[in-house]
């Protein structure tokens, strides 16, 4: 298992991946592809679930508004979304579905008219636990701090939301009508611009605890005054979500519109919630808590499984057999009948980010053929058998290649999978020396700068630092594994271990070659395509200027197909994008599990399911005695 940032796409016909993997996952096993069920029993009300969160990883962001420093899916589609519901919430109660999910959401669908330029929004009226209703203002409110904060905001990317709206306005206490700057495709727009507003209650425009709600001006604040209100409101909000240990107890958190709130938190990590009763939404939670328990390390994580102590919690690949022909699950179960095996599989993609703006290596990633050089030298199939037992695939683009899916473009099925870059050793040394590299004591050093590149100057040795995620075994042997494969080629890796949410708090993008841009390549893990972006067109991660681009990588060419997949429906449109960014690897594509994790479920406890969209749903759990 790895960790993951954020976010995933899908399109009007998402429902061909989903079949896909509606059929893999119906055909392993032992594994369900609904909520899982072992045992026979009398359904209950009540008891305390406790679940595991991932090793080396805790949630310290509540406000759902935020940088890219702050930015999982642990931080919000598992945390953040049981209290505060996003517009339009996607994934439900099953390991297979990654389509948006209307009778979850706040929202009706959005209607779009005048050629796609006019977008009207009915809420559902569902009510904030203060008795304040879910309405246009709590959209307003998000949208006012979008304007007002749009480079503070991980989903920004420039000439996107909010920029492409030229207006918007409440033409109804629950309808909000948005006028475009011009006419997008409404599955683009639905996925990868609406489904990142997220409504905020008045009792958050605030500038000070105890102050009345709304008074902090921001929901009716304007241009007119440099966003001066919400400016003021968001420099509140974030002071305050930066104290962690207040939030159980704070009076702005505790407002919430989600099935769940807060009932302890600690900043060790363990964190407890207890069902919102004001909830509008179905279902209800029948569970009267559930109990979040962090871990520095996936083998301790699996200690307490085998002891009974966590109802939920995932397998270690180290102690999974290696995984069946026509398989999702292992063939035997290592905890017994105390508890049954759930497939987590995962809509997106791994990969190491290479820093353009590092001043250190930024010169020589920009070079496209030590890019592929380096990709040549990663043996991916071999990584997944020896290491991940056979529970990864290989990437090699910028679409999951598993479930297979009609946005996969064929560059990226050549090689069985391995896309235009196959395991090449030979082919990657070649692509060096043939560029004015030589080995110099193992390791690759410039001789003609000439062909080296710009910036590269005479002498400069190829070596270059991965900060990886510590905490998950089979991934700490992946990173030591690809350094061992770089050094047959002769450049020189340096593993620096960190743990997730650290090296995500050093993600923020940075101007070219100057002192913040620190680390040289980000490997915490890779990109579900949950949000921002539900349809995998790019933006968040490969636009220039992008609030999700922590490598800044830039090209003008890919910044032109990534907008013509906003404009246009057409698969073709798309696949020339996604081909072009498998060529041009802005990444170093590694192995992605999948299932993403085998996890185990206390025999006792229902209806429990693992989302590829990571939407953690724990109201339709129950125990039964």
């Amino acid at each position: 298992m790895n960790l993951w940032r954020r976010k995933l796409r899908l399109t009007a016909v998402a429902a061909v991946g989903v079949v896909s993997l509606v059929a893999a996952a119906c055909s392993s096993s032992g594994g369900s592809s609904g909520g899982g069920s072992a045992t026979s029993g009398t359904p209950v009300n009540g008891g305390t679930a406790t679940v595991a969160l991932p090793a080396g990883v805790t949630n310290n962001w509540i406000f759902p508004f935020y940088a890219i420093t702050n930015s999982s899916v642990y931080n919000s589609n598992q945390f953040q979304w049981m209290f505060y519901r996003p517009l339009y919430m996607f994934g439900n109660n099953t390991n297979t579905n990654v389509t948006i999910n209307y009778p979850l959401s706040p929202a009706n669908p959005p209607a779009y008219t005048n050629g796609g330029k006019t977008v009207v929004i009915n809420m559902k009226g569902w009510k904030w636990s203060d008795g304040e209703t879910v309405n246009a203002q709590s959209l307003i409110f998000f949208l006012n701090m979008a304007k007002a904060e749009k480079n503070n905001w991980y989903a920004y990317s420039k000439t996107l939301l909010p920029d492409n709206v030229a207006s918007y306005k409440a033409t109804g206490p629950n309808q909000l009508t948005m006028q475009l700057n011009s006419s997008y495709s409404s599955i683009w727009y639905t996925y990868n611009q609406l489904a990142e507003i997220n409504p905020m209650p008045l009792a958050w425009d605030v500038t000070s605890l105890g102050a009345k709600a709304g008074s902090g001006g921001c929901t009716t604040d304007s241009a007119a005054d440099g966003w001066a209100k919400c400016k003021a409101v968001y420099t509140f909000l974030t002071a305050q979500s930066k104290i962690a240990s207040t939030y159980a107890t704070s009076p702005l958190w505790s407002v919430v519109d989600g099935p769940f709130k807060l009932s302890s938190f600690n900043t060790n990590g363990n964190v407890t919630v207890v069902p919102n009763k004001a909830y509008s939404g179905s279902p209800k939670p029948k569970l009267s808590a559930v109990k979040f328990v962090p871990y520095t390390a996936d083998s301790a994580e699996y200690t307490a499984l085998k002891t009974g102590e966590l109802d939920v919690g995932y397998i270690p690949t180290a102690d999974v057999g290696q995984k069946p022909a026509n398989s999702w699950l292992p063939s035997s179960n290592p905890l017994g009948s105390s508890y049954y095996l759930e497939p987590f599989f995962s809509y997106g993609i791994e990969y190491a980010q290479p820093n353009f703006n590092n001043p250190q290596v930024g010169f020589m990633v920009r070079q496209l053929y030590i890019r592929q050089a380096m990709q040549y030298a990663e043996d991916q199939p071999g990584i997944s058998r020896s290491i991940w037992r056979g529970y990864a695939t290989p990437v090699s683009g910028p679409v999951p290649t598993v479930p297979t899916n009609e946005f996969l473009p064929a560059i990226q099925k050549e090689n069985n999978g391995q896309g235009p870059y196959p395991y090449d050793p030979a082919k990657a040394k070649a692509l060096l020396t043939s560029h004015g590299w030589s080995e110099v004591g193992g390791v690759m050093t410039c001789q003609d700068p000439s062909k080296c590149g710009t910036g590269i100057t005479k002498g400069e040795q190829l070596k270059m630092t991965f900060v990886y995620s510590t905490g998950i075994a089979a991934a700490t042997a992946t990173y030591q594994t690809i350094k061992s494969e770089e050094s047959q080629i002769g450049i020189d890796v340096t593993l620096v271990g960190q743990s997730f949410d650290s090296i995500i708090g050093e993600s923020l993008p940075c101007a070219p070659m100057g002192p913040k841009c620190g680390v040289q390549v980000f490997a915490f893990g890779g990109w579900g395509y949950d949000g921002p972006g539900f349809e995998p067109t790019g933006e968040p991660l490969f636009a220039t200027g992008a609030g999700s681009n922590s490598g800044n990588y830039s090209n003008p060419e890919m910044d032109k197909l990534i907008n013509e997949t906003h404009t246009s429906s057409s698969l073709a449109v798309f696949h020339q994008y996604a081909t072009y960014a498998a060529q041009q690897l802005p990444f170093m594509w590694v192995p992605n599990p999948n299932p993403f994790q085998i996890q185990a479920v206390s025999s006792k406890l229902h209806d429990v399911a693992f989302s590829p969209m990571f939407t953690l749903l724990p109201e339709y759990w129950y125990f039964t005695k």
